[in-house]
C-alpha cells in the first residue's frame, strides 16, 4: 500500500518510515504542510499520517481540506501530549485516530494496522486468477492452495495486478504505487519484477500480459487475446 507520512523535519526520518517500508508499503515522507495538501489532492494513498505541527500549513488545516474535498482515506494524526484538547478536536474534524507524542514504536504500528483493517473490512474477499488466490485481509497469496511468499516489491506489484484483474495497469501506475517519492528507482524496474513474477506463475493458470503502449494485464491463461 502507498502511505503518506507528513511530519516536520526529523533528525531520524526513518524512525517511522523505516518499519512501514520493511512491512512492504511504499511511503512518501513530506515535511511541509502545503506540499502535503497538494500530494493528498493529486496522489492516490491508502492511508495518511499527519503531524499537527507541520510548517506552512498545519496538520489541522490539511485534515480539514482533505475532508472538505470528500476524501475518505484513513488518517492518523500525531499530536503533542502536552495539549490533550488537540486529540478531541482532530477526531471531531474527521481524523480516524490520534496518537500523542512521545509514543512507543509498537503502539504506532498497532494503530496503523487497526486503521487499515477497519478501512478494508467492508472489502474483505478472496481474489482468484487461475490457481492463484489473494486474501485481501491477510494479504496472503496462495498458489495451488500452498502459500506463495514473495519479496515485498514483487508482492506489491502482484497485489495491484490482482486487485485490477482483467483491467490494464500502466507501468507508471505500478511504479507510483510500489515506490515512494524519495526512493531511488526508475520506472523500468517494474519490468524486472514482472519478469520474475511471470516465472513464478508458470503453470498457475494466471498470465501477466504486456499490452504495448498501455501496460500490464493479469488474466486467466488462455483468455481471449485482446
Amino acid at each position: 500500500m502507498r502511505i503518506l507520512l507528513a511530519e516536520p523535519f526529523s533528525p531520524c526520518p526513518d524512525r517511522l518510515a523505516g518499519p512501514l517500508r520493511h512491512a512492504g508499503h511504499a511511503v512518501d515522507v513530506i515535511d511541509d504542510g502545503a506540499i502535503t495538501d497538494i500530494a493528498l489532492a493529486s496522489e492516490d494513498y491508502a492511508l495518511a499520517i499527519l503531524d499537527l505541527a507541520l510548517p506552512r500549513m498545519d496538520g489541522q488545516t490539511v485534515l480539514s481540506r482533505l475532508r472538505a474535498r470528500g476524501q475518505r482515506l484513513p488518517v492518523l494524526m500525531l499530536v503533542s501530549g502536552e495539549r490533550p484538547g488537540d486529540r478531541a478536536r482532530m477526531l471531531d474534524l474527521g481524523a480516524d485516530d490520534c496518537l500523542s507524542r512521545p509514543f512507543a514504536q509498537d503502539e504506532f504500528g498497532a494503530r496503523l494496522r487497526a486503521l487499515l483493517r477497519r478501512a478494508h473490512a467492508g472489502n474483505a474477499r478472496v481474489l482468484a486468477c487461475g490457481s492463484l488466490t489473494l486474501d485481501t485481509t491477510s494479504r496472503l497469496f496462495r498458489l495451488d492452495e500452498a502459500p506463495l511468499y514473495l519479496p515485498r516489491r514483487e508482492q506489491a506489484v502482484l497485489e495491484i495486478l490482482m486487485q485490477k484483474s482483467g483491467r490494464p495497469v500502466s507501468k507508471d501506475q505500478l511504479f507510483n504505487q510500489v515506490f515512494g517519492l524519495d526512493e531511488e528507482a526508475n520506472v523500468e524496474t517494474i519490468e524486472l519484477y514482472v519478469h520474475r513474477l511471470r516465472k513464478k506463475l508458470a503453470d498457475s493458470g494466471a498470465s501477466i500480459l504486456t499490452l504495448r503502449g498501455i501496460g500490464y494485464l493479469l488474466e486467466p491463461a488462455g483468455a481471449s487475446p485482446r
